[in-house]
């Protein structure tokens, strides 16, 4: 029995290496001496006669025996991790801390009105919610789960698809009234467009060719983006989401609805985790809980 806890803490400590790309950072990540890194890979190598990792001064990276080594390993971890998920989840109440990330207005507007209700249905979780406009590095922040915006690009991650958000194009009735309304996209030449001042592809309007719009007002937060566009200084570029309330109040009109191309990339809202990572109950019963009740 020994053995095979061992052996499989050896296993984790080679995802680890891999996943952070080095020793130390392995090491700093599992909270252990990078001796004991350096000796779990060492004994994987002997076992295996093979090397999983080429090595120069300034960084390490899988050889093919070690990626394909790696693919196998995970795919191994994740079904005894869902096992043993199974086995437990009916036995025990989700609780401990659970650490989300989403950037700003999906906080405010979408995660914030469902936490009351989650917490009454699963009280012995410790909710921590963490706003950041760009992307974060989960392991980094030590986060569990992030709520990101728009297509994925990290293989490193496991996404659960909550769903899609469509793009509008939108302004305040009393920007229009002094303004004039677009009757195509070329007349936004004519108009004052808020953007984002820290991710350029989120000032890309989805047409077909898709066209980068020319900012006169940059923000880095959505949800300041939003309200300059509340208070009459222009025309922005937001998801569904966060504006579905203010068209339906008519306090924001939504402009050249037939040019937005959907479905594209930015619409999709995916939920992220390492793939590493078993997929503890408190995460589970987070997803499933909002997954029926977000309003994207």
């Amino acid at each position: 029995m020994n053995g095979i806890r061992s052996k499989t803490e050896d296993l984790e400590i080679l995802l680890a290496v891999a996943d952070h790309g080095g020793f130390s950072a392995a090491a700093n990540a599992l909270d252990i001496q990078v001796a004991k890194v350096s000796r779990a890979i060492a004994r994987l190598e002997q076992e295996h006669a093979c090397s999983l990792f080429t090595r120069t001064t300034r960084k390490v990276s899988l050889t093919q025996e070690g990626e394909r080594f790696i693919m196998a390993i995970r795919s191994a971890m994740e079904q005894i991790a869902g096992a043993e998920f199974a086995l437990t989840a009916q036995k025990t109440r989700p609780s401990g801390r659970l650490r989300i990330d989403a950037a700003s207005p999906f906080v405010l507007h979408q995660l914030v009105p469902l936490i009351k209700p989650f917490r009454a249905a699963y009280p012995d979780i410790e909710l921590e919610l963490v706003s950041n406009d760009s992307i974060i590095d989960l392991i980094e922040k030590r986060t569990d789960l992030a709520i990101r915006i728009g297509g994925l690009s990290d293989s490193g991650l496991h996404a659960t698809l909550l769903g899609r958000s469509i793009l509008h194009l939108v302004a305040s009735p009393d920007y229009l009234a002094i303004n004039g309304i677009p009757k195509t996209v070329e007349e936004l030449a004519l108009h004052d467009i808020i953007g984002f001042s820290d991710i350029v592809n989120l000032n890309k309007l989805p047409t077909i060719p898709p066209i980068q719009l020319s900012i006169d007002i940059k923000a880095s937060s959505g949800e300041t983006v939003r309200q300059l566009c509340l208070a009459g200084n222009g025309i922005a570029l937001l998801s569904n989401f966060m504006v579905s309330e203010d068209i339906k109040a008519g306090r924001l009109i939504s402009l050249l609805i037939e040019s937005i191309q959907t479905p594209n990339p930015r619409e999709q809202v995916n939920a992220v985790y390492y793939k590493h990572t078993a997929l503890a109950s408190r995460i589970e019963a987070f997803l499933n809980f909002i997954k029926t009740r977000l309003i994207l």
